[in-house]
């Protein structure tokens, strides 16, 4: 069999990957991107079928592109973002090579490089980046057995609502995915629950800026990564309709039941937290902190924006919030679904290298690994708090570039140096 040779490898056709095809070419590095589906894949067969991106077009893009349709302050659909990467990467010419998996990335014994095993052979590289990503493997919490006659789904598996049996759905998370596909269902007749933890709860727009916007001025996108185990934030924003900021009180008030956090599963009893109220509250305080800062940022940089003092309002507490539902019997309340917008894990099986922690998360620095030669990109908090979003990737993998075409240049020396010892 014969062998191709690389000179860096990246593993994943997605935005992590453009954005890394893009910087090696401008280090002038020889490179070859493997994407087991197809460019952008996730956005188009993980996604359910309304969802738009989280951010205005203006900001979750590369630098490089506008999207085509949509305007700068809409939110484009997720067929738009995939095609977006598609033209993205033909635009810079990238080599990627889509419909091959990697199956396993060994170092080479005795001589440097990594050997890549993939689907369609195998491959030797110098380098190789891990561009996979953060949303690798569904997480489905082991609560309710799956001979319960429930029917149970991660949000990555759902599509929209008439995919779903007849009957009332529990939705368990409420970050962007459980809100908005909460929200989707309710909105097409569904009885639904929803489970809701800790989270923030930032404005989708005040003072006619997006909170994109101030979250960039008032310097959270570059907030340093927090200490291991700690990055995860739940953000609870939406760009559905236009864009609008997510009020678990008017989701009440639509008919939505909100419950406390999923804690255990018996006998046909669903159990929460009594944290309802407390989780509420901690995301009021948190849109309430953001408004207090970009009102003291606007007032010391006399910006000529309208004082929005609606932003401020908020309703009473429903009666599922005052007097919470802490057991839920599924099957009296009709539950025929339970949809998991609990997270994704991280899956580097493929990567059998000294690059991780004994949770098997990696061990990097910006996305240089402790592993000589190996780098990743797309993970969260890589290197500040907007590392896993578009624009944020693009700038993280200029990093990992630049640190991959130094090491470039030190081999090379190293090829060409002589070999005899200098006499004194």
């Amino acid at each position: 069999m014969s062998v191709e040779t690389v000179d860096t490898l990246v593993v994943g056709g997605g935005q992590a990957g453009v954005a890394m095809s893009e910087h090696l070419s401008k280090c002038g590095v020889p490179h070859l991107v493997l994407e087991r589906g197809r460019i952008a894949e996730r956005w188009r067969s993980q996604r359910w079928d309304s969802l738009v991106a989280n951010g205005p077009a203006w900001h979750d893009r590369f630098p490089g592109m506008e999207f085509p349709v949509t305007g700068p302050d809409g939110f484009p659909p997720k067929e738009e973002v995939a095609d977006y990467f598609v033209a993205y990467a033909k635009q810079i010419n990238a080599p990627i090579r889509c419909g091959v998996e990697v199956k396993l990335v060994q170092r080479n014994v005795g001589r440097p490089g990594f050997r890549v095993e993939t689907s369609d052979g195998v491959i030797e590289a110098n380098s190789v980046v891990a561009a996979t990503g953060p949303f690798q493997v569904p997480v489905i919490p082991p609560l309710v057995p799956a001979d319960s006659g429930i029917r149970q789904i991660h949000s990555s598996a759902y599509r929209n609502p008439a995919q779903l049996p007849k009957g009332a759905v529990l939705v368990v998370g409420a970050g962007s995915s459980g809100v908005q596909i909460a929200d989707e269902l309710q909105r097409s007749g569904r009885r639904v629950y929803l489970s809701v933890g800790a989270h923030d709860r930032p404005p989708r727009a005040y003072r006619g800026r997006d909170f994109c916007w101030w979250l960039g001025v008032l310097g959270k996108w570059d907030l340093e990564t927090p200490g291991p185990g700690t990055e995860h934030v739940t953000i609870a924003v939406s760009g559905a309709r236009g864009g609008e900021t997510i009020d678990f009180r008017r989701l009440a008030a639509q008919g939505l039941t909100l419950v406390g956090m999923t804690k255990t599963y018996r006998d046909g009893v669903m159990s929460f937290a009594p944290d309802l109220a407390k989780n509420i509250a901690r995301g009021d305080a948190n849109l309430m902190s953001l408004l207090d800062e970009a009102d003291a940022y606007v007032a010391r940089n006399g910006l000529d924006l309208p004082e929005e003092p609606a932003a401020r309002r908020i309703d009473p507490d429903p009666d599922c919030v005052t007097n919470p539902i802490l057991n839920l019997d599924l099957a009296e309340a009709g539950v025929a679904t339970i949809i998991w917008a609990t997270g994704f894990a991280v899956d580097y099986s493929w990567l059998k290298v000294d690059a991780f922690d004994e949770k098997g998360r990696p061990r990097h620095q910006r996305g240089v690994s402790v592993e000589p030669g190996i780098y990743f990109l797309g993970l969260p908090w890589q290197s500040r708090r907007g590392s896993s979003f578009i624009w944020g990737v693009w700038h993280d993998a200029k990093h990992v570039a630049d640190r991959i075409s130094t090491q470039r240049k030190y081999l090379a020396y190293h090829a060409a140096a002589k070999r005899e010892p200098v006499d004194a």
